[in-house]
């Protein structure tokens, strides 16, 4: 597996937590159903996927410029 190969898994990894915390937001906010902690309370992980959805914002914030055509358009 090649340089640029791993970078677009991690990219895409990284976007499938964000969706999965903005999704979870969205669920907390509309019908106070926290989804992650229902799934992975029992287990003690949901602090382990807060902090992944943590760490994939800065992620993708810090990357944003040079994986986006919009934003790395020039003209």
């Amino acid at each position: 597996m090649e340089g640029g190969e791993r970078m677009k898994i991690l990219h895409m990894v990284a976007f499938a937590l964000l969706v999965v915390g903005g999704l979870n937001w969205g669920l907390v906010a509309l019908f106070n159903m926290n989804l992650v902690e229902t799934i992975f309370g029992g287990i003690g992980l949901t602090n382990i996927v807060y902090i992944l959805v943590g760490v994939s914002a800065v992620y993708i914030a810090a990357t944003h410029m040079g994986d986006c055509k919009v934003c790395s358009a020039k003209g």
